[in-house]
């Protein structure tokens, strides 16, 4: 079956090459909906993808009269397409809404200092909040990164620490109290 769809492939290409527009229109329908599934693979962008397909096809019938040596013509127009879809990317990377007009000029070299003091201060909040959970005890830890860090609901924590509401409540206000007391000192 592959060999009839190579030959049936080549067969087109070379009457489209000798000027039958009806042979490109099935060659397009042939290959449209193999292209489609192969681009949705790159992207999950429907409509980009549809664009770059034409791009190609527009690109093969452009080049109809040139002696491009098709050796495999559906492996052509899937590499055509990869490397249409990539252009795309690589265009909307570098590509801003924003006028240049509109774009401030900012100094060219950094603030070192400013970058240093933000970055001590980081390192200071990070030091004290060690401090702070390593006062607490390991199940006050488990709760307090359950409810804080993770958000979780005191039922959610009752149920993964297998304790009573109350006595997850209690955990939670010891541990608040501890913190006070270490954060004081």
């Amino acid at each position: 079956m592959a060999r009839s769809y190579q030959k049936e492939t080549d067969l087109l290409v070379e009457a489209f090459r000798k000027g039958d527009d009806k042979a490109f229109s099935c060659l397009y329908d042939m290959h449209v909906e193999r292209l489609f599934n192969y681009g949705m693979r790159l992207t999950s962008d429907r409509e980009l993808v549809k664009d770059c397909i034409h791009d190609v096809f527009v690109k093969v019938y452009q080049k109809r009269n040139e002696k491009i040596g098709y050796n495999n013509f559906s492996s052509y127009l899937l590499i055509s397409l990869r490397n249409r879809i990539l252009d795309e990317f690589r265009h909307q990377t570098f590509v801003t809404e924003t006028s240049v007009d509109n774009c401030r000029i900012s100094r060219c070299t950094p603030d070192l200092e400013h970058d240093y003091i933000n970055q001590e201060r980081e390192e200071s909040h990070q030091r004290k909040v060690s401090r702070l959970m390593d006062s607490l005890t390991r199940r006050q830890r488990q709760v307090f990164t359950l409810y804080y860090l993770e958000e979780r609901k005191y039922d959610d924590i009752c149920h993964i620490m297998n304790m009573n509401y109350h006595s997850v409540r209690n955990l939670v206000h010891r541990g608040m109290l501890r913190l006070r007391e270490a954060a004081a000192v």
